[in-house]
């Protein structure tokens, strides 16, 4: 693989997960009835709506570490804060998907949170893949 598509791959991985997290934690902030719906959750099995924007407030920062970290490794080539957040990155998914993957498992979740643990456990299996395979490479010069 070539170091320009390792890098776009690197940049699409990223930004992905970064927008996605920032996104689902707007949405638990904003709209929390109608993001538990978009999931297929049941609003009304879960915990409040207070509850579930606080949550959302974590996720939106979460998110947004990805989309800073990209923005300094675009615009000044810092691999290395790309990687901590990245390597930071994997222990709140992996404590995540693990909490809710529990839940699930006890009935305190409804089958509608499954994508939580599924989407948890293949980002940060792919952030350790990457990150043990020398990703993101630094900028030549």
């Amino acid at each position: 693989m070539t170091p320009q598509l390792r890098r776009t791959l690197a940049i699409a991985f990223t930004a992905f997960a970064g927008g996605l997290d920032t996104i689902a934690g707007l949405g638990f902030v904003f709209l929390p009835e109608a993001t538990l719906a978009a999931m297929g959750a049941d609003p009304e099995m879960e915990a409040d709506a207070f509850f579930l924007s606080f949550v959302g407030v974590f996720v939106v920062s979460v998110g947004l570490g990805y989309l800073w970290a990209l923005q300094r490794w675009l615009k000044r080539g810092d691999t290395a804060f790309l990687r901590a957040v990245w390597r930071l990155t994997i222990l709140f998914r992996l404590a995540s998907g693990t909490y809710c993957a529990v839940s699930l498992l006890n009935g305190d979740l409804d089958a509608g949170w499954l994508g939580v643990p599924l989407a948890d456990f293949v980002f940060a299996s792919l952030q350790i893949w990457l990150l043990r395979a020398g990703w993101p490479e630094p900028e030549r010069t």
